[in-house]
């Protein structure tokens, strides 16, 4: 299927979001991933995304980074804008928020997207939320961050080099109805299942995305 761009928003360093209108049939959930898929100099590509977006009614977001190694499609994406079409495919994936009582998300760099998207379904069901986010150099979604602590969620950034087992051990509560997220690159989910193990909880009822 194809989806339309309505709208594209600088939201960090070399971050910014796509919000494509909703195709007919399209139902995703936060936590989920979408496919995209295009052709660049006469090459097939195609790659993965979280949507960034608490559901996908009327609208979908994804969040994209772009880096010196993302490659031709980076550079294709970063070129959209309202109006433009691209090939949409999905969503995909089993680990999203599922009505839990309180969502506890631990984020690592382009893991940001799904926090926002999942803390934002929690809140907005009336749940409890906490996210910890993990960056490199700048971090992204500050304002929707932001908006989440006015909403009462707890919200705790840090750079790389931080205090990320410390910070993991405030979020959980491991209470019931708790429900844990893990999204990021390979290094930093051994890093957030080693930390919540610590804490007490249970990594193995943690719903991960490794992104490789």
């Amino acid at each position: 299927m194809d989806a339309t761009v309505v709208d594209r928003e600088p939201v960090g360093p070399d971050t910014f979001t796509l919000t494509f209108e909703t195709p007919e049939g399209f139902e995703g959930l936060a936590g989920q991933f979408v496919r995209l898929s295009a052709e660049r100099s006469g090459e097939s590509y195609a790659r993965f995304y979280t949507l960034s977006s608490p559901d996908t009614e009327d609208t979908f977001e994804i969040t994209v980074e772009v880096a010196d190694e993302g490659g031709p499609f980076s550079d294709y994406l970063d070129d959209l804008s309202p109006g433009d079409e691209i090939a949409v495919a999905g969503p995909y994936g089993d680990e999203y928020y599922d009505g839990e009582a309180r969502a506890v998300v631990l984020a690592g760099g382009p893991g940001v997207g799904a926090a926002v998207a999942i803390a934002e379904a929690a809140v907005a069901n009336d749940a409890e939320a906490a996210v910890v986010y993990q960056y490199d150099d700048e971090p992204a979604h500050t304002a929707r961050l932001d908006a989440l602590v006015d909403a009462g969620a707890d919200v705790i950034t840090l750079a790389d080099g931080d205090e990320f087992d410390a910070a993991v051990a405030d979020a959980l509560t491991n209470s019931e109805g708790e429900g844990v997220f893990v999204y990021g690159f390979a290094e930093f989910v051994d890093a957030a299942t080693a930390a919540i193990e610590a804490a007490g909880g249970d990594p193995d009822g943690a719903k991960v995305e490794n992104f490789g």
